[in-house]
């Protein structure tokens, strides 16, 4: 990693509050280069509070956006951080509205020349495609990173159908513990304390929304740019990792959108700015290539950019399995199409007699975070244990590597003798000492075989063809290893398991896995090895903001912890995100972060599922005597018939307790 002193522009930043037609106030900062000529606009636009939540990663790039002759700003949504008004869905229409009024307000700037940018990751990187989809005026083109585009399937709730038990889970009571801080005296003053009270009694659990939509209603599709990406008319730059869940949204963009105005560019990286340097690897010097991209479509300036295949992929090579990796080998790709002539779909036939498929509930421990953010336990380990509870058919590689990229596709046949299921599919690469590397993977909740918006029973005793799709992916199996297609019944944490059901019964006669292969060596349009043409600079970003993590005496607990209870029959696994622990920000704020996450299930009862998380969030600022704590707990549980949530939050201001309030909810399972 560069660290960047000196740009072009000397620079300087400012905190603003941007008006909405209704009143409310955003709070923002504002980085620009010192110069009396009008520039463009990048905007940032995200609730994770910019004054501490995300202040050390915006200090590595909106400084040096403006350090290149870009006003760059980062702004908080209503109800967050602090800013103005009540916190609102995340699927509802007033976000996506307000970030136009900022958009057009921005681009009003007598600092301004009118054209505007949005650029983010995950929730910043959806809101910037949820507005280019409204299409004001000013804005003129998009980067989104590590991005979902469809709220239902491709985001933290549900997965071909199912309950994302860890995703749905955790994402609700991460935004739980979000929600119930307060705005910081420092930039509001004294009336953070009131602006708070009144936040507090606006919050609602996000899960009690999620778990009423358990199919692809019109919740979700109003919420998602893949209903309509033609309603796009900026420039769309997209990017994902092959670690990341939302890595899919980059192949649909490139598909749908006019190749005269997206870009499409997939890394080995986890969900993270491919910039960070964050496990796995390679870094690139991302905010370069997205210099590029604002050069040319904000400033008019001509370059190469556009001359990018329409698709830059990374294709990992084999790899011994492990949680984490520094970089992973592998080489760039580039495809001027999507779907690519390069690419054909290689049937592969499954072998054998019927097989029972009943899987332990406990398969799935093993599956890794859902989303991956760089730290030592992250990805999956070694799939034996997995591929044990799993029907197993394997494919030897024989001749030349195999190299795949897009989406896997599995078709099973399947007789069922109960109503409800689910088929997780996993496509592993086996090497010849018998280690098994998960490659990617795929469910289906097969009450949603006939489609996510609608759950159909399956009629018990009966034998249907089931298709799916498994999540993209770029890999290259070698010479000597084994493909492997596994399929389970259950998949926990990640799914939540089905009310009755009892597996199923896999018919290799008929059923067969798809790949996506890619055909390897010369480019047949160029005549050129596409890998040696595709180069990412080192690197780079502005000075670190300069957080402090103060020793402490406590012992680290584990990131993942996996606990079987011989006697009970029980299976919990204890998970630390490592969200941060305590740091002191220059300016005088003490910033404490933990949380513990447990899911546990008993061997034989698909209804002792049990998530909990508990959040822990202390803001210090001993110059002011101000001193709050947060305190979340968030349950779920089931019977048969419901999910049953719980939630509760206590809010103190130095010793005193302002807030304190639980929620108990059942919904009734449908899909779920």
């Amino acid at each position: 990693m560069r660290i960047r002193t000196e740009f072009p522009y000397d620079t300087g930043h400012e905190d603003v509050r941007i008006p909405l037609p209704d009143g409310t106030k955003l709070y923002a900062r504002v980085w620009r280069p010192l110069t009396d000529e009008p520039v463009p606009a990048l905007l940032e636009y995200l609730p994770h509070r910019l004054s501490d939540g995300t202040a050390p990663r915006d200090h590595q790039r909106h400084p040096w956006y403006a350090g290149h002759g870009y006003a760059s700003v980062r702004v908080d949504i209503r109800g967050h951080g602090n800013s103005e008004g009540m916190p609102g869905d995340a699927y509802d229409t007033t976000e996506p509205a307000d970030g136009v009024a900022v958009v057009n307000w921005l681009a009003r700037q007598p600092w301004c020349t009118g054209r505007v940018g949005m650029f983010g990751i995950g929730w910043g990187g959806r809101n910037a495609l949820r507005i280019a989809a409204l299409a004001p005026e000013p804005l003129k083109a998009v980067v989104t990173v590590c991005t979902g585009d469809d709220g239902y399937d491709n985001d933290m709730h549900y997965m071909g159908g199912s309950v994302l038990a860890a995703g749905m889970h955790a994402w609700s009571a991460t935004l739980l513990a979000s929600v119930a801080r307060p705005p910081d005296p420092l930039f509001v003053g004294d009336e953070w304390r009131e602006m708070w009270l009144k936040r507090l009694e606006a919050v609602e659990p996000r899960i009690h929304t999620w778990l009423a939509h358990q199919i692809r209603d019109d919740y979700w599709k109003h919420g998602s740019v893949r209903e309509d990406c033609s309603a796009i008319d900026a420039a769309v730059l997209a990017v994902g990792g092959w670690h990341d869940p939302y890595r899919d949204t980059v192949l649909r963009l490139v598909e749908h959108l006019p190749p005269d105005r997206v870009r499409g560019l997939i890394g080995p990286w986890s969900h993270q700015y491919p910039d960070r340097g964050r496990p796995p690897g390679p870094a690139i010097g991302f905010l370069q290539e997205t210099l590029r991209w604002w050069d040319h479509h904000l400033k008019g300036l001509e370059n190469d950019i556009m001359a990018e295949p329409l698709l830059r992929s990374w294709i990992s090579e084999s790899h011994p399995p492990a949680t984490t990796y520094a970089e992973l080998p592998g080489h760039w790709v580039g495809d001027n199409a999507w779907p690519s002539p390069h690419i054909t779909t290689v049937p592969y036939a499954l072998q054998g007699a019927p097989v029972i498929v009943d899987s332990p509930l406990h398969t799935g421990l093993d599956a890794g975070r859902f989303l991956p953010s760089g730290n030592d336990a992250d990805l999956p380990p070694d799939q034996r244990d997995e591929d044990a509870g799993s029907a197993c058919f394997e494919f030897p590689v024989t001749g030349d590597p195999i190299e795949i990229l897009g989406r896997p596709r599995v078709t099973l046949r399947l007789r069922l003798d109960v109503p409800y299921g689910q088929a997780i599919a996993r496509l592993c690469d086996v090497a010849p000492d018998g280690s098994s590397t998960l490659v990617t993977r795929g469910v289906l909740n097969l009450s949603a075989r006939h489609g996510h918006e609608r759950a159909n029973a399956w009629p018990p005793g009966t034998t249907e063809d089931v298709t799916f799709e498994l999540n993209a992916i770029g890999h290259t199996f070698p010479p000597g290893h084994r493909i492997r297609l596994a399929v389970s019944s259950a998949y926990w944490p990640w799914i939540w398991p089905q009310t009755g059901s009892a597996g199923f019964t896999l018919d290799p006669a008929g059923s067969r896995l798809g790949l996506p292969v890619r055909e390897t060596g010369e480019n047949t349009e160029t005549g050129e090895n596409t890998a040696d043409k595709i180069t990412f600079e080192e690197p780079e970003q502005s000075e670190p903001l300069g957080v402090s993590v103060p020793a402490t005496f406590d012992e680290q607990r584990p990131e993942r912890l996996v606990i079987r209870d011989v006697a009970k029959g029980e299976w919990r696994l204890e998970v630390d995100p490592r969200h941060g622990g305590t740091r002191v920000h220059p300016d005088g704020l003490e910033f404490t972060e933990d949380t513990l996450e447990t899911y546990t299930i008993q061997e034989n009862d698909p209804h002792s599922a049990h998530t909990r998380s508990d959040w822990t969030i202390r803001l210090h600022r001993p110059e002011l005597a101000w001193d709050v704590r947060i305190e979340t707990r968030s349950e779920i549980s089931c019977d048969a018939a419901d999910f049953i949530t719980s939630n509760e939050v206590v809010c103190k201001d130095g010793r005193e307790i302002v807030f304190h309030r639980t929620w108990e909810k059942r919904i009734p399972r449908m899909a779920g």
